[in-house]
């Protein structure tokens, strides 16, 4: 195999996962072509993953993809004790899952590379069948979770903590590298953490969105955390939480051992950083590095739009709940009492959550827009934003979005979400790209008459519209081209990577 530069460790995204994310990634990939990339893959299960949606660069040198949550050649349940130096290492790392501020340190780490998975330590097969591990479990559970079920404490526990065997099983066997990268926190992190432990070299974090955050949003939502009984049953209530805080306290740690072994932290835009300082990432760690795009790619899109604005609004991004596509939809069926003509086109793949994406069909039946709200499924971007008239984006978490600089290269202004940077991205960063003028309107989160409303504000005033896409475009040239960030993840990595010269 070639000389890895930078391993790039990447969870539930590139290449399997289509979005911003993993577009962001090619992108990286493929503009820093003098380095060699090595991808490392995590997901939940290989059911999920089963079509790779991008070309690898030629300087991809080797990928492995890793599943959480399929386990095999596991032996059968038989009686064991299971080693006590072993699992008194084990109830200290939990101990730290269960109060997330305490950081697992280089220590801890090194301890679990050393014992989780190994005959001399604590065998996975130890953690599900033996005797000590019984007694673990029990201990936590009169400590931390007497209101809630047993029997579900019993199988959070295993859910939760199974991963990180992998994980340690992972990192004792990639290949040497220069330089680690994950793209977020949470288990990629965790990950990233282990390897600089394994390998003692440089390990680089950047966050898109804020991993935590959007696994708390997640668990809000999360379906498999049910209430079976009355909603009036307030000790019902609590056990639901009890599994919710257990699961938000494992990310959390996750997160922040993340962010302590990091070298260099970086968001895409301040207010994310700010939160990962609030988070527990150290502010002599952290940077911003915006994203970018390649203004080229747009020039022809810009070049043929058209004079007066169409009576379409577009929303590009994956049909799944963070994108709150029912917002959308909604918003559309408010402003056709107003412009008879108007067409919401939902432009994104729809794999990711086929229940979600049946909810959203549903929706649309529901209030009979099948002739007006379309789901055009993955469309090359550049030959359909001069079809649009406005780039709509509702979600409920983002943080630097692709999408809207993209029409925003082609001259077509946007209505966002009032979600991580989209405000400074429609109004300018700071007074100096203020000046520029505003390229669209942010609204506020699940709000479709809002939306509406700014919807159609800019599909009336053609003379509007085509300030606005050009302020955009304006604002793209000047803050948001792809060789900006080449050039500082250029920089970031000769800084780390010659260490090692």
């Amino acid at each position: 195999m070639k000389r890895i530069d930078v391993c790039l460790l990447l969870e539930g995204t590139y290449p399997y996962v289509r979005g911003g994310v993993s577009s962001w990634v090619h992108q990286l990939i493929s503009g820093l072509s003098h380095l060699n990339f090595y991808l490392v893959f995590i997901g939940g299960s290989r059911s999920f993953y089963q079509q790779q949606h991008y070309t690898l660069p030629d300087n991809v040198v080797g990928m492995e993809t890793h599943y959480l949550m399929d386990k095999d050649g596991l032996l059968a349940p038989r009686a064991r004790r299971g080693k006590k130096s072993a699992f008194s290492l084990w109830q200290n790392v939990i101990s730290r899952f269960k109060n997330p501020e305490q950081t697992l340190d280089g220590e801890h780490l090194q301890g679990l590379l050393a014992n989780l998975g190994k005959k001399h330590g604590l065998s996975y097969d130890d953690f599900l069948y033996s005797e000590r591990s019984w007694d673990v479990i029990v201990d936590l559970y009169f400590q931390h979770a007497q209101n809630q079920s047993f029997v579900d404490y019993f199988w959070t526990f295993r859910n939760i903590y199974s991963p990180l065997f992998t994980l340690v099983k992972v990192a004792e066997n990639l290949p040497p590298a220069r330089l680690f990268h994950s793209i977020s926190t949470g288990y990629a992190g965790f990950l990233g953490a282990l390897a600089k432990q394994k390998q003692q070299m440089p390990y680089l974090l950047t966050e898109h969105g804020i991993y935590t955050k959007e696994r708390k949003i997640d668990l809000t939502q999360a379906s498999w955390i049910k209430d079976r009984h009355s909603a009036l049953d307030t000790s019902i209530h609590k056990k639901m939480e009890q599994t919710r805080q257990t699961w938000i306290d494992f990310f959390e740690q996750l997160g922040r051992t993340a962010y302590d072994q990091a070298d260099s932290i970086i968001a895409l835009y301040e207010g994310n950083r700010q939160r990962q300082i609030k988070d527990g990432a150290p502010a002599d760690k952290t940077g911003v590095i915006v994203n970018g795009i390649s203004m080229e790619r747009f020039s022809e899109a810009y070049a043929k739009r058209p004079q007066q604005a169409p009576k379409v609004a577009g929303l590009i991004g994956r049909v799944v709940p963070i994108k709150d596509i029912k917002t959308f939809i909604r918003a559309i069926r408010v402003a056709l009492n107003s412009e008879p003509e108007l067409q919401g086109w939902i432009i994104g793949p729809t794999e990711e959550d086929p229940s979600y994406v049946r909810e959203c069909e549903l929706l649309v039946n529901s209030l009979g827009l099948q002739d007006n709200v379309l789901f055009l499924g993955m469309q090359n971007v550049a030959e359909i934003l001069p079809k649009l008239g406005v780039c709509m984006l509702t979600s409920i978490s983002e943080a630097q979005p692709l999408v809207l600089l993209e029409a925003m290269a082609a001259g077509i202004p946007c209505v966002a979400s009032e979600v991580g940077s989209c405000r400074e991205i429609l109004e300018g960063m700071n007074e100096h790209d203020q000046q520029l003028g505003r390229c669209g309107y942010v609204t506020n989160i699940a709000d479709p008459n809002q939306a509406s409303e700014a919807l159609l504000a800019l599909l009336e005033d053609d003379q509007r519209w085509r300030q606005m896409g050009d302020n955009g475009y304006r604002r793209v040239q000047a803050y948001y081209q792809e060789h900006t960030m080449y050039e500082r993840y250029q920089t970031l990595y000769e800084e780390h990577l010659a260490w090692q010269e």
